[in-house]
Order: C-alpha cells, then sequence, then structure tokens
C-alpha cells in the first residue's frame, strides 16, 4: 500500500522548509528479508531532492529563535511539546519575563512559513506539531538505510548503490547546524555515523560491480581515508580499488600507512579484513569472488570491513563484542528507525569478523599473557581529588546555594544529577560551582574530577571534547595506549567506568552543549556541576541556575572581606563602579591589598575617570577586559555570519550609548538587516554580553558597555574624518565615519511620524505636524517611506512606551550638537513625538524634549519649529499646573504663527489661550480669545477645532450657567460624533460630568464620567483621563460610596506617580486625605494633605490651594 507524501523539513543540514511535488512512499512495506530476497531483486523507490522531479526549494529559516522552535517542535512529531519545554528550548532556564508573549511571536511567525499554518496548533499544555509520514528528510533518509541494508545482506549490488546514493544525496551537511545547541544533540552523531556505514555499504557494491567506475573510487576513498585515518574499511576499499585498476604498490603503500599508524597510535595490528586485502593485493587476485573481508556472512546482514572503533582495547570487561550506543527515542514517528539500524549495523561489524581478534584465547596481536586490561583502573589506585581550593571569602548567594545543593543531592530522575551555573565574565560560576562542590565531597566518595574545558579564557581556544575525554580516562587509570582515539568510543568507555561509581564532576567553563555532551556520565551515583557563560539549553535533563551581579551589600562584604578594609558599605562608589562583579571586586581588592596607601575613595575616582575603568579593573592575572574581549573576539573571528554579526553589534553598542538597544535600530545602525540584527543579538545573549530584560529589549552590563565604548574608540573617528556629504549613507551606516547619533536620530525621527499618524486623529492638527519646517532634511520623507505603519494607536504607543527613555537621553545628549544635521533631525524628532509624549504625561520627558527643541530651532533659525516648541512648551505648563506661565508662551507662540500666517495654528493658539484665561479667573478675556478661535474653526472649516472650543466655552459658561455649559458640552459631543473623533468624546462627557458636580448632581456626574473613560479606552490621554478619574473621585465621595471612591482614587495616584507627575497627584492626595479622614484615619489624612500642599506650592491651582491649608489649621 503507497501514501502520496511530500518532502516538508529538512534535518540533514542546516533546518529548512521544502516546497516539492508529492512522490510515492511504499513506507507500509515489508523490506524483504535476507532468506527471502533473490540476487538483483530491486529496492523500493524512494525519491530523493532533485531526481526525476522538478528540484526542491529548500527555504531557509532566518531567525535563530523560531529555528530553534522548529526544531523542538521536528524532535517530537505529532506530539504535544509544553510551553515550559519551548521556553526551555529557546531561552534555557533563564527566560525573560515576556517568554510566554515572545514564544506566542515566534510561533505566530512559525506559521507564516509553514506550508500550511493549521500544523501548528495550540494544544493544552503546549504546541503540537502535525508531521506526516515521510515528511522529514531524516524518516526517507531512515527508510533508504533499511533498503540498503537488505540489499546489502543480499549482495544486490546495484540495489545498494541505488539506495545508499538516494539516500546520501539527502544529505546536506551537519545536522542541526545552523542551532549551535543542537550541534552536540546525540542524534548528530548517530546520523553521521549512518551516513559513513552508508558509503562504506556503496563502495562495496562498486567494488563489487567492478567496471569503469573503479577508476572514480579511488579520490573519494582517499579523501575519506585521510578524514578518518583509523578506519579500517576505508583503507581496504581504497586498496582494493587501487589494486584493480592495476596500482598494485599503491596499493601495498596504503597498508604499509594504516599497519605502521595503528602500531605507532594505538599499539595494535591491522584486523583480518585488512589483512586478506593484503594477501589479494600480494597474490595479484583480482577479487572477484571476495567481495566481503573473511568472517562476514551476508546471509547474516553483516556490512563488512571493521568497526568505527578503532581498537577493542579500551573497553572495559564485559563490554567486548558489544557497541555502546545511546538509547534511541521510541514512538511513532520519532528518529529510533536510523539510530537503530546504524546500532545494528555497527554490532553486525563487530560479530561478523571486522574487528580484530587474536588467537584462541582472545588475546589480540602483541597482547601479552597477564596484562591488565586497558580498562581496568591500576590497583587501589587513591580516588581522584581534583577540585582546586574553594574560594577564601564566598559571599551571597544563598538562595541560589540552597537550591544548587539540593539539585545535585536529591536529583528528580534516575540519572545522574546535571546542573549548569551560567551568567557573564566574572560574575562568580566557578565560585560558586567549587564552594558547593567542596561541601558536597563526601557525598561523593569515589572522588571528585575536574576539568577546566577552557571555553572563555583569555589566550586560550576551548578544549576538545576529545581531549577532555582522554584526560578524565587517564584520570580514572586507563593507559594512555588504550585510550580509544574515536570520540564515541572514548565518551562510550567513560560512561561504562562512571556507571558503578558515586563521583562529582566540575566540568568548568564550558563552551558550548556540544563540549559537555561526551563528557556526561549516566549512572544515578554521579552528579555534575557544569559552569558556562551560556546556559546550555539544549543539556538534556539539566537544571539551569543563571547567576547575577552580587546585592550592593553583598558587594560590599565580599569588598570588605577581600581588601581587609572595614569602612566600606553598599553606600561606596567602588561598590557602584564595580557593578556587583565579583571578578572586578577582587581586582579592586588586590589593588587596595598591594598599595596601603591608596584609599577607596582615590581609587573610586581613577574607576570613574573617563576611559578608565577597564584599565583600573587589571591587576597581575586579573582582568576584567581580557575576560570580555575572549567572547567578541571569537565571535569577530568565527565563520558564522551571526558571530561576525553579533561583534559588529556590540561595538555598534559601544558607539551608540542608549539605555536599551532593538534589533531594528541596530540594524540601522550596522548595515544589516533586522533578521540578522536579531540572530546577531541573540548571539550576544549567548555568550552574555547582553541580557535580554523584556522581548526584543537588550541591555548590557556597565562593565560590559565600557567595553563596547572601547571598542568602538578603536574603530571610529567620529566625525573629524567624515566625507562632507555622507547624509543618504548616514541612513544606513555600515561606515564608522557617520555619527552614530545621526543614524538613531534619523531613524527615530521617522519611527515618530509613522507613531503621529497612528496617535492623533485626521484633521488640521495633525496635518500641520507633518508639514515640513524650513529645517527640516530632504531625507527625511525616505526615511518614513522606508517604515511600515502602526497597525493601531495602541501598537505606537506602546513603541513610544519601549523606546521613550532611549530618546530622551539621545535628545538630551545632542541638544548642544555643533552638527547641524543631528540639530536638523532632532528638531523633525522632537515636533513629531511631543503629542505621544503629552497625551501620555511623561511630563519630565516633555521638560527635556521641549527645551531641546526651542533651542535647536534657534540655532537653526527655524521660526516654524521655535513656533511648535513654544507651544509644546506651553502644554508642558499647563499639564503641571503653572497656567500664568503656559499664557505667556502661548502669547509668544502666537506672535510667530501671526507672524507666518498660518491660521490653523492661530486658532489652536486662541483656544489654548482661552482656556488658560478662563482657569486664572479672567473670564471676559477667555470668551474673547474663544469667540475668535470659534470664527477660525468656521473659516477652516475644522469640525474638530470647533468642537474643542464648545468644550473651553462650556468650561467657562460654568461658572455662571451650569446649565449653559452642558449645551455646549452637548454642541460639541454631537460634532465629535458626527466625524467619530475620541477624544473629542470623551472630554465632552468629562466636561458634562463636571457640570453636574457644579449643580450638586453627582450620580449624574458618575455616569458621564464612567462613559468618557469608556470612550477613551486605550487611545491615549493622560490630561482627560486624569481629570475625568478625579471627577469620578468626587461624584462617589459625594456619593456616599467611600469605598469604590476610595480604590478609583488608589489607581489615579498609582498612575500619577508612575508618570512623575506631580501636580496631577497633588489634587489626587487632596481628595485622598478627604476619603481618609471620612473614615476616620485623621493622621494618615493629615500626612497625604501636606504631602498634596507641597506638590502644588508653586501652582495656580489656588481654590484648592486655599482648602488644603484650610484643613491643615484644622
Amino acid at each position: 500500500m503507497k501514501g502520496r507524501r511530500e518532502l516538508r523539513f529538512g534535518l540533514l543540514g542546516p533546518l529548512v522548509l521544502y516546497d516539492r511535488p508529492t512522490y510515492e512512499t511504499p513506507y507500509d512495506a515489508v523490506p524483504a528479508t535476507p532468506g527471502h530476497a533473490t540476487p538483483g531483486h530491486a529496492a523500493p523507490h524512494h525519491p530523493v531532492p532533485g531526481e526525476g522531479t522538478p528540484d526542491t526549494a529548500a527555504r531557509a529559516i532566518g531567525s535563530p529563535k523560531v529555528r530553534a522552535l522548529l526544531a523542538a517542535l521536528l524532535l517530537e512529531p505529532g506530539r504535544v511539546v509544553s510551553v515550559e519545554s519551548l521556553k526551555d528550548a529557546l531561552w534555557g532556564g533563564a527566560p525573560p519575563a515576556s517568554a510566554q508573549a515572545s514564544l506566542h511571536n515566534h510561533v505566530t511567525r512559525l506559521r507564516r512559513l509553514l506550508d500550511d499554518p493549521e500544523r501548528l496548533r495550540s494544544v493544552p499544555p503546549g504546541y503540537l506539531l502535525r508531521v506526516d509520514q515521510g515528511e522529514r528528510d531524516v524518516d526517507v533518509f531512515d527508510a533508504l538505510v533499511t533498503d540498503a541494508r537488505a540489499a546489502h545482506a543480499r549482495q544486490d549490488w546495484p540495489g545498494v548503490v541505488r539506495s545508499c546514493t538516494k539516500a546520501l544525496a539527502l544529505w546536506r551537511g551537519t545536522p542541526f547546524s545552523g542551532l549551535p545547541d543542537l550541534g552536540g544533540h546525540t542524534l548528530v552523531p548517530r546520523l553521521e555515523e549512518a551516513r559513513l556505514i552508508l558509503l562504506k555499504w556503496r563502495y562495496d557494491a562498486e567494488l563489487a560491480l567492478g567496471g569503469t567506475r573503479l577508476a572514480a573510487l579511488v579520490p573519494e576513498l582517499s579523501a575519506l581515508v585521510a578524514e578518518h585515518p583509523f578506519r579500517e574499511a576505508y583503507h581496504r576499499q581504497l586498496m582494493l580499488a587501487l589494486h584493480r585498476t592495476g596500482r598494485q604498490a599503491e596499493a601495498l603503500a596504503v597498508h604499509r600507512d594504516l599497519r605502521a599508524r595503528l602500531i605507532e597510535e594505538l599499539g595494535v595490528e591491522p584486523g583480518p579484513a585488512m589483512r586478506e586485502a593484503h594477501v589479494e593485493v600480494l597474490r595479484g587476485s583480482d577479487g572477484s569472488d571476495a567481495w566481503l573481508p573473511e568472517g562476514e556472512d551476508a546471509g547474516e546482514g553483516g556490512v563488512g570491513g571493521e568497526s568505527c572503533r578503532p581498537t577493542e582495547a579500551a573497553r572495559p570487561a564485559g563490554e567486548r563484542n558489544r557497541t555502546e550506543h545511546p538509547p534511541a527515542r521510541g514512538g511513532d514517528g520519532d528518529l529510533k528507525p536510523v539510530a537503530s539500524e546504524v546500532a545494528r549495523a555497527d554490532e553486525r561489524e563487530g560479530e561478523g569478523g571486522g574487528e580484530r581478534e587474536g588467537g584462541r584465547d582472545g588475546r589480540r596481536d602483541g597482547e601479552r599473557e597477564g596484562e591488565p586490561d586497558g580498562a581496568t583502573l591500576a590497583a587501589h589506585p587513591p580516588p581522584p581529588a581534583q577540585l582546586p581550593p574553594p574560594p577564601a571569602h564566598f559571599t551571597g548567594r544563598t538562595p541560589l546555594h540552597r537550591a544548587l545543593r539540593h539539585a545535585l543531592t536529591e536529583p528528580p530522575a534516575p540519572g545522574p544529577a546535571v546542573a549548569v551555573v551560567s551568567g557573564m565574565a566574572g560574575v562568580g560560576k566557578s565560585a560558586l560551582a567549587l564552594h558547593v562542590a567542596h561541601e558536597l565531597r563526601e557525598r561523593f566518595p569515589d572522588g571528585q574530577l575536574y576539568v577546566n574545558l577552557h571555553g572563555a579564557t583569555p589566550g586560550m581556544p576551548p578544549l576538545a571534547p576529545v581531549r577532555a575525554l582522554a584526560s578524565l580516562l587517564r584520570d580514572l587509570g586507563v593507559e594512555p595506549r588504550n585510550v580509544p582515539e574515536h570520540p564515541d568510543a572514548a565518551a562510550a568507555l567513560l560512561r561504562s567506568l562512571l556507571a558503578p561509581a558515586r563521583m562529582l564532576l566540575v566540568l568548568d567553563d564550558a563552551a558550548d552543549a556540544a563540549q559537555v555532551r561526551p563528557l556526561l556520565p549516566a549512572g544515578p551515583g554521579c552528579a555534575v556541576i557544569v559552569t558556562s557563560r551560556s546556559p546550555l539549553t539544549t543539556l538534556d535533563g539539566a537544571r539551569r541556575f543563571p547567576l547575577t551581579p552580587l546585592t550592593g551589600e553583598d558587594s560590599a562584604t565580599l569588598l570588605r572581606a577581600l581588601s581587609g578594609r572595614p569602612g566600606l558599605d553598599a553606600g561606596h562608589a567602588l561598590v557602584e563602579l564595580t557593578g556587583g562583579l565579583p571578578l572586578a571586586l577582587r581586582v579592586v581588592a588586590a589593588r587596595l591589598v598591594a598599595r596601603h596607601a591608596l584609599t577607596p575613595d582615590v581609587l573610586a575616582g581613577q574607576l570613574a575617570a573617563t576611559g578608565g575603568r577597564l584599565r583600573q579593573l587589571e591587576y597581575d592575572d586579573l582582568s576584567v577586559r581580557r575576560s570580555l574581549a575572549v567572547a567578541h573576539d571569537a565571535l569577530a573571528a568565527a565563520d558564522r555570519e551571526a558571530d561576525r554579526d553579533a561583534a559588529l553589534v556590540l561595538r555598534r553598542v559601544g558607539a551608540l550609548d542608549l539605555p536599551t538597544y532593538g534589533a531594528p535600530l541596530l540594524a540601522r545602525l550596522t548595515g544589516i538587516d533586522a533578521r540578522r540584527a536579531e540572530a546577531a543579538l541573540d548571539r550576544l545573549v549567548d555568550v552574555a554580553l547582553l541580557e535580554e530584560t523584556a522581548y526584543g529589549r537588550y541591555t548590557p552590563h556597565d562593565l560590559v558597555r565600557e567595553f563596547a565604548r572601547e571598542l568602538a574608540s578603536k574603530e571610529e573617528e567620529v566625525l573629524t574624518t567624515a566625507d562632507p556629504s555622507p547624509v543618504d549613507r548616514a541612513a544606513t551606516c555600515p561606515r564608522t565615519d557617520v555619527h552614530p547619533d545621526l543614524v538613531a536620530l534619523r531613524w527615530y525621527a521617522a519611527v515618530a511620524e509613522r507613531a503621529l499618524v497612528a496617535i492623533v486623529e485626521p484633521g488640521l492638527d495633525l496635518d500641520d505636524r507633518l508639514r515640513p519646517t524650513p529645517a527640516q532634511p530632504p531625507e527625511h520623507a525616505a526615511d518614513v517611506a522606508g517604515l511600515r505603519s502602526f497597525e493601531s494607536a495602541g501598537q505606537a504607543f506602546a513603541w513610544g512606551e519601549t523606546e521613550l527613555e532611549n530618546v530622551v537621553a539621545l535628545v538630551a545628549r545632542n541638544a548642544d550638537a555643533e552638527d547641524p544635521r543631528r540639530l536638523a533631525h532632532l528638531s523633525v524628532l522632537t515636533r513629531l513625538l511631543f503629542p505621544y509624549v503629552q497625551r501620555s504625561g511623561r511630563v519630565a520627558e516633555m521638560a527635556v524634549l521641549g527645551r531641546a527643541a526651542l533651542g535647536a530651532a534657534r540655532r537653526l533659525d527655524d521660526e516654524e519649529a521655535r513656533a511648535y516648541a513654544l507651544g509644546d512648551l506651553a502644554g508642558l505648563h499647563f499639564l503641571t499646573g503653572r497656567h500664568k506661565d503656559a499664557l505667556a508662551l502661548t502669547d509668544r507662540c502666537l506672535e510667530s504663527w501671526r507672524r507666518l500666517g498660518v491660521a490653523s495654528r492661530i486658532r489652536r493658539c486662541l483656544n489654548n489661550r482661552g482656556l488658560l484665561l478662563e482657569g486664572l479667573g479672567r473670564f471676559a478675556e477667555s470668551e474673547e480669545a474663544l469667540r475668535q478661535s470659534l470664527s477660525y474653526a468656521r473659516l477652516l472649516n475644522d469640525p474638530v477645532g470647533e468642537a474643542v472650543t464648545h468644550s473651553h466655552l462650556g468650561n467657562l459658561y460654568e461658572h455662571t450657567d451650569p446649565r449653559a455649559a452642558i449645551e455646549q458640552h452637548r454642541r460639541s459631543l454631537a460634532i465629535g460624533e458626527t466625524v467619530g473623533a475620541v477624544i473629542v468624546r470623551h472630554s465632552a462627557h468629562c466636561n458634562i460630568g463636571y457640570a453636574h458636580l457644579t449643580l450638586g448632581e453627582p450620580a449624574a456626574a458618575a455616569r458621564h464620567f464612567e462613559r468618557s473613560l469608556s470612550i477613551l479606552g486605550g487611545h491615549g490621554d493622560w490630561h482627560g483621563e486624569s481629570q475625568t478619574r478625579l471627577g469620578l473621585v468626587r461624584a462617589l465621595r459625594e456619593l456616599g460610596e467611600g469605598e469604590r471612591a476610595y480604590i478609583e482614587c488608589g489607581e489615579l495616584l498609582r498612575r500619577a506617580d508612575a508618570r512623575a507627575d506631580r501636580y496631577t497627584g497633588g489634587l489626587a492626595r487632596h481628595q485622598h486625605g478627604l476619603l481618609l479622614h471620612a473614615q476616620g484615619r485623621h493622621r494618615e489624612a493629615r500626612t497625604a494633605w501636606h504631602t498634596a500642599l507641597t506638590a502644588l506650592t508653586g501652582t495656580d491651582e489656588q481654590t484648592v490651594l486655599t482648602e488644603l491649608r484650610h484643613l491643615l489649621s484644622e
């Protein structure tokens, strides 16, 4: 029975998605067994990419996180993978706080890439990826291995060639390449071993078939022999290919070289298969009747040659004649068939004569009677006790210390306990590991092993796993000559030796999971502590313990203990300047110990000096700079694009000093696309040079930031050598002669325009803000055109919330810049972003942006930009209750717009002037200004402007005729509903509520306040929201709903304090005090009123100030 299948997922190489036509795959057919096969019987046909079908379209997956997500799902096809497991696959043991939302985003991105988005479904407690049989290339590979094995067993040589060729055509490179953490997955060496055996079977078949193809085998086999110098099968096949093409002398040379290598390096002779081939060459036989070496039985499915292991002497007693393979996962659709076929084939190689055998007593050639087996430990050796000394002054980490001890002594599974301690350079990973290891020595009576893997040691490459294995085996008593050369065999021997033992291993400074995985024991009596800058998230079954810098108190305690200076506390500058990094604290302490005359204050001054921190954090063999440089230098020198990009991104982080970083801006700074920037940032997180503090937001430790600045200063000649005309190049800035602040200002200005369009409703106010002022750079329009629009106002507000801290820092730093290009883009940025900042109620940020905008406009001699800045600063003073100052700035703004003749801005200034005069009690002047504004609105056919003015007239009328005020507000509401203006409608209901309060109708007022908040939703208008909430508190208090009023007042206070809005906070605390007083909490009420009085002093809120003084005088 055949099924129509499509190849969809590629694991045999970099992870890809295939797009290809369907093909027939007889997966339900049972391959013919050797006993039923007939020679020449054709193997089932499995199409492969490029064979008889259109070329397969393989689509790469750009995002590393999406690749990791797909890999995790493909390793469990058709099964639910829990959310926790997926988080662990993407972030290891330290997922960010936003991991849930981030995972959802990555799942959405993966669905877009799949041929059918319904393949990936959310199934509690996680996600399920539907993978039909034969849709993974590894499944097709599996079936072809089975076909090849069956054909080989029945000596169907054309079938062997056909099946092997198809299987090998699926191979695109090392499985999971592009996913560093999966590069060392146990599946990878099994698949690679399957490939090598397929090659061996194919060459067996081609040697048996003979013909003109024999000559072509020689260069192929020569390459394999060079790559696998101890693999006798390829040497035998090369000998036979050379001999059968008339090159007998070269064939004999192959045997001679192999024999010399085996004797010199392993102390053994070639096996019987090689000896048989040697005899054939010496006799001059063509070998036509001897395709298999002696001892291989085709009827039993032997695969010929010798085992993939170079020698059996390194196996422990009782392990002889069997091959160690980790168990494969079972279940439908998993990867067990490939591994099991290879394991069975490998075992048959050992059983069928491929393993070297000695005489009848079972000893090898050259093995002396009575000589101990190579895997037997020396007689009664002392247990290894290799731990370096524990840290002399271990400080802090109490919860983590307790959790690590628990994880090592009470593992949750019946296997070895494995703990990974991760964190940035110098954070104290090794100190914690050794401190705990020494505490637990008595629990591991068979000894403690220690290996420094040098994953991030300055001046040293990481220790290769095979060298680490050899070191551990020698430490366990294995003679050097009996240490297996093949890593799999060495790892199997290590597991065998440790299986019955109760031993603790400390694997210090691991580079990646692939370096650690072969060193892990399998027995339940062992425990392993791994330290690494990476969390090693693909290390199955490991518990993870991410380290952060020490607290201020712990830092001070450690510094006092190390330096002997008793007066240092958490508030000392040295504690802050060392960033809680134990390595930095050790350097500082060493300097203080070495020079008694050096005071902590003087040393702190040296560290604080510009460019001096890392220079002062070097002493003897301790250096923060060198520890950080290891990771950067390795990235910069790597072959992988993502690694080189990561090094470049780190240098740009140093060039552009901002609180946090995201991929889009860094992509612009580096000249790479956003996908590559995201991959680079992920790599920097992997090597602990950045921390992902929220989804898509990255921050360096202070000392990493200092290091990045050093890198940037070496790379760049900022502006002094700049070409005077690189304006357009600044948009992408792949060069170092364009100031990074200019690139950032351009990008932020462009995104600010997109945000403005999303936040401000269509109308003349939006059109005015978008109209370029004279100093606006011409390239700004192209910058905006290259960006996607925001999908909603909420999305734009979210972007602003994320980036505002960066914008303020950037604007403040460039407010006095000499470069007119930076000033021009700064002016555009502040003009376009200010409406968002004002609506968000961020008064402190409004002050910085408004003053910088006014200064830039003056220096650029841009009258329009100056008028905008004056009006925006007036809005700041209005929001902070300083109406007189706001009026003065509004009048100056009005004069500017009148000189420029911009009617729409004149109308707005008159409207604001009327509002301010009303608040100051100058009612006649207020009405005059508002009437003028209303005339301009009608002249301009500006319904929104007309609605706002009606609302302000209502506020004015409220002082004398609240019913007339409500009528004005209702006119405003009607216009707002007609044009669909959310802010107009929300404001109208709020103002109607205040009019009802004036009339003594709190119930009606409360309904309008609640309606106002409902309309506003997430559109963002802090002034309107705060006034509405304040009115609702008053209405509820007058209705006697004290408990609800108290809750609402608390929410208003929380929101005001979050924005550092002292004015609104003062008004809210006035009401809060009244509510506390009504509850009989008089002392708390007076405290609230005192705080309110302090906050409102200096404002023009005279009515509330008078009441507060009266309340406090009682």
